[in-house]
């Protein structure tokens, strides 16, 4: 059996990186993705390596266990200092040994880094086998063991399961327990959390906290995100572009940052209660790109606009799939996906759905719009009853209500130039000739923020946040009333979700629209609300305005869903909790259920 440990002090940091120059070929020539990294890592130490992307957080991460691709990337120069050896300089066969054994890693994404045809007791314990020399029955009792200390419920039954058995949690749950199973010194850990539920990331956070601990292994953390760099955090480095432009110890960052990225992006996380009884986005501190501030923007507050007659009204809206099995595809049970939602909405107000994953906050958007059919329910746009209309008719009203998704790059056409997306609706409908539609498409490009000249390129050619504000202006472009915005900022880094939060809040205060934000991210929501409508299980159970429900909220998924919420704080980091392996309950009923009357809490 291989050992992990080496003779090496107490005190001696478990890696230590000098000078480190990673880059990427770029035609002919060599780009620097990462310029002159130096940094430590001691045991029981958390170093957080924070910035948006672009910033080489990953690259670095990839650079320490040379994973850069063969060609097109090269470690240009520096030293990667790990019990005593130079990585950088070791041959590829002791790195094999390195790698998943003495430092392990965990990606952002666990359904991409699982193997899909084994299970996962298959998966922990090959890589048992293969570094710790265990036989098949040794390393399955060992994958048994590593699964219940990451608090996988009925871990000996799991252990037979496959990836697309288990939710995003407990994936990443069973991506913790594979990296820890071969008492790594040092654990990277990628963006791990970005990907869930506020709850869920609450869980893996201080499970990955309560195994360090046990361990004392080194934590390298990555993130864009500095809520969570407060939550786990021993020390930070700040990376923009590729360097470091400020590091320290956590508290020191937070209390006095330095450098104005770093002020940027402490000043864009928002905060849970900055907003008080105020709808009006903060302005938004800007830098060039030496990295000097300029003067930062004051966005317009957006104003509900109330009227006798509600824009959108919505009564007993249900949406069920069926579950169909056997021979003769009979009808076995059904996903009660949205059950008995009823809800109004104000032209130039915004109502929030907030929830975890399954909750049936997306459902609820698309079967508005029907785009997918409901089973049950009437939905009234300005007074016109969508839900009797033929397919035919839909279309007509199509334009007054749109939806912007949560993924822009998979929102847009690959091979059509944005542009062309961005007027294809207005053509489709024949509401305006080409000449026009060329018009005005620049016109709504400049109103989002962009060059109007930038209709000639393909979505590859822009960043996440540009793609997102093409994905706006065609929406705006069939000028509607009500635009379902569904998990429009999640993907973002936090600066740009910040941008586009204030830019949906402009266009709301010029142009009226009413918005129904779907989203899991409690501190987004309380700074864009009007009315905030808590999902579990398909219903509404709680709803009311944005500072009631915050301030005082009365269900107690509601109470968990606001405890979870990473503070940006680093003094006000919460006590130990206990972990709970709780995910959100299973929707799916037998054939014959009838749900029984309920009633959702109106806070007033």
């Amino acid at each position: 059996m291989l050992s992990n440990e080496k003779a090496t002090s107490e005190h001696d940091p478990v890696l230590e990186v000098h000078g480190l120059r990673t880059e990427f070929r770029i035609g002919d020539k060599w780009s620097p993705a990462v310029n002159d990294l130096s940094m430590a890592i001691h045991r029981n130490e958390t170093v957080a390596v924070v910035g948006e992307s672009g910033s080489g957080k990953s690259v670095t991460a990839l650079s320490i266990l040379r994973l850069l691709p063969a060609s097109g990337a090269r470690i240009a120069a520096g030293k990667v200092m790990f019990d005593g050896d130079d990585l950088v300089q070791l041959p590829e066969r002791r790195m094999a040994d390195i790698r998943g054994n003495r430092i392990a890693m965990i990606f952002q994404e666990p359904m991409t880094s699982l193997n899909p045809t084994m299970t996962v007791g298959e998966q922990i314990g090959e890589a048992l086998h293969i570094h710790r020399g265990m036989s098949g029955r040794e390393a399955r009792k060992e994958a048994l063991r590593v699964l219940e200390r990451v608090r996988i419920p009925a871990a000996a039954r799991r252990l037979d399961e496959y990836p697309h058995q288990f939710s995003g949690g407990m994936r990443q749950r069973v991506m913790i327990a594979m990296a820890l199973a071969c008492r790594p010194k040092l654990l990277i850990a990628d963006e791990p959390t970005t990907a869930l539920d506020v709850t869920i990331q609450a869980q893996i956070l201080e499970l990955i906290k309560e195994l360090q601990d046990e361990e004392k292994m080194g934590v390298l953390f990555i993130t864009h995100d500095m809520g969570v760099v407060a939550e786990i955090a021993d020390r930070a480095l700040v990376m923009r572009h590729g360097s470091i432009v400020e590091s320290g110890d956590c508290l020191d960052i937070f209390a006095r940052p330095q450098h104005p990225y770093t002020r940027t992006l402490l000043f864009a996380v928002p905060k849970l209660g900055a907003m008080g009884d105020s709808n009006r986005p903060l302005p938004f501190p800007e830098m060039d790109e030496a990295g000097r501030e300029v003067q930062p923007h004051q966005p317009e507050a957006g104003t509900a606009q109330t009227s006798n007659a509600p824009l959108l009204q919505v009564q007993g809206l249900t949406a069920r799939f069926e579950i169909r099995g056997g021979v003769f595809r009979t009808v076995r049970g059904r996903v009660h996906a949205v059950e008995n939602v009823s809800f109004d909405l104000q032209a130039g107000e915004t109502l929030s759905l907030v929830g975890e994953s399954g909750c049936g906050k997306s459902t609820t958007g698309r079967a508005l719009l029907r785009l997918i059919e409901p089973v049950a329910g009437d939905v009234k746009l300005e007074g016109q009853d969508l839900s009797a209309l033929s397919q035919s008719a839909l279309q007509k009203h199509r334009g007054r209500m749109q939806m912007i998704f949560q993924d822009p790059f998979a929102s847009l056409d690959p091979r059509q130039k944005v542009g062309s997306a961005i007027a294809e609706p207005l053509l489709v409908h024949g509401l305006a000739t080409k000449e026009v539609a060329h018009k005005k498409v620049s016109a709504l490009l400049a109103r989002v923020g962009l060059d109007p000249a930038v209709a000639s390129r393909y979505p590859h050619e822009f960043s996440g946040g540009q793609r997102q504000r093409i994905c706006i202006a065609r929406a705006l472009a069939m000028e509607p009333r009500l635009i379902v915005a569904d998990e429009a900022v999640s993907a973002l880094d936090v600066s740009i979700k910040a941008q586009i939060v204030n830019l949906l809040l402009e266009l709301q205060a010029s142009l009226g629209l009413a918005y129904l934000f779907i989203s899991h991210d409690m501190a987004v929501v309380e700074r864009i609300s009007h009315r905030v409508a808590v999902m579990y299980l398909g219903e509404i159970v709680e709803i009311g305005p944005r500072a009631k429900v915050f301030g005082h909220p009365q269900h107690s998924y509601t109470q968990k869903l606001l405890s979870a919420v990473p503070l940006p704080d680093p003094t006000r980091r919460r006590e130990r909790r206990p972990l709970s392996n709780e995910e959100i309950a299973n929707a799916i009923r037998p054939a014959d259920y009838v749900p029984p009357p309920r009633r959702y809490r109106e806070v007033s």
